[in-house]
């Protein structure tokens, strides 16, 4: 249930309807927007009659909702969520470019890759230690040292760093991640999605191969409920039965979760074509759609790359990719 409050109510009075909610049990979540502000009831409504919350002398309108997901409904925060990494905003008009190797291989390849990108315009560094093959034949990762390696390459380029996390037993490891990313096939992993909905790091929730947005969203509930709200949604192409891609970039889902939900919604072209000359097309129609940012996959050399070369752009292709988009985005990734 939404409760949408007068703009005169003073802080007493809202500090007061709080507490009155919570004694009946409910859950509150407080919202203020520039015109409007809104507490979200969540738990058992339906005790509560709408009318006689009308006649509440600080209460404008209630609305019910019907969707299962609350704190990631637009209903419940009407304006955009913006995420602050390390000063890099991600949401509400800000755009931001993540970039960089689809695994860490080794220092060389991080220190070329992550000074390429950052000269390219990415806000973020992007790589992966802990790899979540199809085969079991297939190289990993090479886990702690890669960790090592990619936060090592931030640091000297000043970039923020974004890696996959696979287990809840390595979230000790994640201290100095930026962002921490869920990957598709961990976005029903409900335990590890608990664990990370307690830590106060923002959170990249891919969408599943073959999951609906309101299952990508009752996924991101479940961080969101467990106290993190910095939850950045990604769409990276779904499993259809068109074989010429590696996947279908959904780019429907961009102006629908904008509709859903305020969080940010970036676009992975990387995974959803899994063809490096398809990237560039998919990421213009990303940024035309209205998405928050793009996830890039860079390698400095894509043809000996351990994996995802066929996806990866080299830095060259990356730097044409950014000046071909960046007139669309305005400076300093705020968008016109």
């Amino acid at each position: 249930m939404i409760v949408i409050l007068k703009q005169n109510s003073s802080e007493n009075q809202v500090g007061e309807f709080i507490r009155r909610m919570e004694t009946l049990g409910l859950k509150t979540h407080l919202s203020r927007g520039e015109n409007t502000t809104i507490i979200g009831l969540v738990g058992d409504t339906s005790m509560l009659e709408p009318e006689k919350l009308k006649s509440e002398e600080i209460v404008s309108d209630v609305k019910r909702v019907s969707e299962p997901y609350k704190k990631a409904n637009r209903k419940f925060h009407t304006d955009d969520t913006i995420i602050d990494v390390r000063g890099r905003k991600i949401g509400g008009g800000y755009f931001q470019i993540i970039a960089g190797p689809c695994s860490v291989e080794d220092e060389e390849q991080m220190s070329a890759v992550s000074k390429s990108v950052k000269a390219s315009g990415a806000g973020l560094l992007r790589g992966g230690a802990f790899k979540p093959r199809t085969s079991p034949y297939s190289f990993q990762g090479l886990e702690n040292e890669g960790l090592e390696l990619l936060l090592s390459a931030g640091r000297k380029e000043g970039l923020p760093v974004v890696t996959e996390i696979m287990d809840t037993a390595d979230i000790g490891l994640f201290g100095d991640v930026d962002i921490i990313q869920v990957g598709a096939r961990n976005m029903q992993n409900f335990r590890l999605l608990k664990i990370l909905g307690q830590t106060d790091k923002p959170v990249l929730l891919k969408r599943g191969l073959s999951n609906t947005l309101e299952e990508l969203l009752m996924s991101a509930e479940y961080i969101m409920a467990g106290g993190n709200e910095k939850v950045i949604l990604c769409e990276r192409g779904i499993r259809t039965f068109e074989p010429s891609t590696r996947n279908t970039l959904d780019i429907s889902a961009v102006p629908m979760l904008k509709k859903m939900t305020h969080l940010p919604v970036i676009v992975d072209p990387s995974h959803a074509c899994g063809i490096s000359s398809l990237v560039l097309p998919l990421s213009k129609a990303a940024v035309a759609a209205g998405a928050d940012g793009l996830m890039i996959e860079v390698h400095n050399n894509p043809p000996k790359a351990l994996s995802d070369g066929a996806q990866s752009l080299t830095p060259q292709a990356f730097d044409a990719l950014t000046n071909t988009i960046r007139p669309y985005i305005g400076l300093e990734g705020k968008r016109f």
